[in-house]
C-alpha cells in the first residue's frame, strides 16, 4: 500500500487497525525479539534454523507494522448512513444498498467501504469493487451490469440507506 494515500473506513475499522498495530507493537515484537535472542546463543548462525525463521517472520512483522501505520495515517472517516433521508441519495461510501440480481429472487445488501474494510462474506463491498464501482452514484430503481467471469450480472437498486 502506497505511502500518502487515502484510506476511508468506519470509525470501527479504524479502532480495529489501532488495536492490531498497538498488539504488535507491544507483545509480538518483544516476544519476537526474545525468540531471535535465544535463537543466536545457540551459536552458529549459519546453520541454525530458528535463527533465520525468526529473521524472517521478524521482516514479515515490521512490515506489516508499517502497513499499519501508513493505512491509519490515511484514514478517513466514512459515516454508515442511517437511512433517515428516505432512500432517495445516491449510492456512496457508507451507503447500505439493496439489489436484487436479474434473475435471482432474494434480495442482497452491501456496505459500500473502502478497499481497507472490504469483507464480502460480511456484506462490506470495497468501492473499487466491480460491484461497487457499478453501484457507486447510481440511485433507487437504477439498473447496473457488472462484467463478471461467469458472465454478466445485472442489478437491480431497491433501497438505499
Amino acid at each position: 500500500m502506497a505511502v500518502n494515500q487515502d484510506y476511508p473506513m468506519t470509525k470501527h475499522k479504524l479502532e480495529e487497525l489501532r488495536e492490531e498495530l498497538a498488539h504488535k507493537e507491544q507483545a509480538e515484537k518483544p516476544a519476537l525479539a526474545a525468540r531471535l535472542k535465544a535463537a543466536i546463543e545457540m551459536g552458529d548462525l549459519s546453520e541454525n534454523a530458528e535463527y533465520h525463521s525468526a529473521k524472517e517472520d521478524q521482516g514479515f512483522l515490521e512490515g506489516r507494522i508499517q502497513e499499519l501505520k501508513n493505512i491509519i495515517r490515511g484514514a478517513i472517516i466514512i459515516e454508515e448512513s442511517d437511512g433517515s433521508n428516505g432512500g432517495s441519495q445516491l449510492v456512496q461510501l457508507g451507503s447500505r444498498v439493496t439489489v436484487i440480481e436479474q434473475g435471482e429472487g432474494s434480495p442482497e445488501t452491501y456496505l459500500i467501504v473502502g478497499q481497507v474494510e472490504a469483507n464480502p462474506l460480511e456484506g462490506k463491498i470495497s468501492n473499487e469493487s466491480p460491484v461497487g464501482l457499478a453501484l457507486f452514484g447510481r440511485m433507487v430503481g437504477d439498473v447496473v451490469r457488472v462484467a463478471a467471469p461467469a458472465g454478466e450480472m445485472v442489478f437491480k437498486i431497491t433501497q438505499i440507506a
